[in-house]
């Protein structure tokens, strides 16, 4: 399950703005690298919507079935939002819903009659 914990505004290509989701894992241990201590995070992704924002703003707090995983992509420049401190990712956490999958992956395509 992801939980809806906020929304933004984007901007794409064209110049026209549209509305994103952010979406959040559950808690999972994650062991740092560094001090090899133990500690809990939870992955989080935007996931475009065609909704306003007063929609938007009702969905925080929805559950909804799916995952974040994480997906390789063409390394790009992020900036941690706690720290400022900028990193290069090649990387990037996507939602992911297994059911939706499975059944796109099945789905029979019906022979349109003319």
């Amino acid at each position: 399950m992801v939980k809806v914990i906020d929304f933004k505004t984007r901007t794409n290509e064209s110049g026209e703005d549209f509305n994103v989701l952010i979406v959040q894992g559950g808690v999972e241990p994650v062991r740092s690298r560094n001090t090899g201590q133990l500690y809990f995070t939870a992955k989080k992704a935007s996931v475009p919507c065609t909704f306003d924002d007063n929609i938007c703003q009702e969905l925080i707090g929805a559950s909804f079935n799916g995952s974040i995983r994480k997906t390789a992509c063409e390394p790009f420049m992020y900036t941690i939002e706690e720290t400022g401190e900028k990193i290069e990712r090649s990387y990037r956490y996507e939602y992911f819903d297994e059911e939706m999958e499975l059944l796109e992956e099945h789905l029979i395509e019906k022979e349109e009659i003319i």
